[in-house]
């Protein structure tokens, strides 16, 4: 009984976190024999956890932080946007360029990948108990000179961050495996469309 219960309840986790990609609108043969695509992040409008607004979520963990010890909610909130440029984008470029066979720092490309994060779970990790990580998205490809229109659009629901060994106690480790995994499978799902 204790076997199946534990089985039933790792099948149900890993449905419940299960990274879905899909082409929802275009073509991406533009991008067939493409050596690199340039590359830009959006974080407008992104929802975390249960607040819809960004900035709520934001205000509210500094404030908290700062309740508990002065300064660190402000610390907090440097690492929240810091990450982004140091820790998911670079993650993100590295193994979408390692499955898609693209270099993602071509600047002067004339096709631009726009990732938008539209929504955040940042989980938790207390030990005993955590939950995962994981980011909702959309992979726009435009024309580097006309970024208003979309050729292609891709969604990316529930791309999953944690570390296999439990040691993702940080909000940001668990996100940077989560851009990891969109860049990854993006990756290989933008090189398999291009055919």
């Amino acid at each position: 009984m204790k076997k199946t219960l534990l089985i039933l309840l790792v099948g149900f986790t890993s449905v419940a976190y299960a990274q879905k990609i899909k082409l929802v609108e275009g073509d991406l043969s533009v991008l067939k024999d493409q050596k690199g695509v340039k590359t830009i992040f959006s974080y407008d409008d992104m929802s975390v956890g249960k607040f819809p607004k960004e900035a709520d979520y934001v205000a509210k963990k500094k404030s908290d932080y700062n309740a508990k010890e002065a300064g660190t909610g402000d610390k907090w909130e440097k690492a929240w946007y810091d990450d982004r440029k140091e820790r998911f984008e670079p993650k993100f470029r590295e193994l979408f360029a390692e499955y898609s066979n693209m270099s993602t720092v071509a600047e002067d490309a004339p096709y631009t990948l726009i990732f938008k994060t539209t929504k955040t779970e940042p989980g938790w990790n207390v030990g005993v108990t955590r939950a995962p990580a994981y980011i909702d998205g959309e992979a726009w490809i435009v024309k580097s000179d006309s970024p208003d229109k979309a050729i292609a659009k891709i969604t990316i629901t529930k791309s999953p961050g944690r570390d296999a060994f439990g040691y993702d106690f940080e909000t940001g480790a668990r996100l940077q495996e989560s851009y990891a995994k969109a860049g990854k499978e993006l990756g290989s799902f933008i090189k398999k469309g291009a055919k």
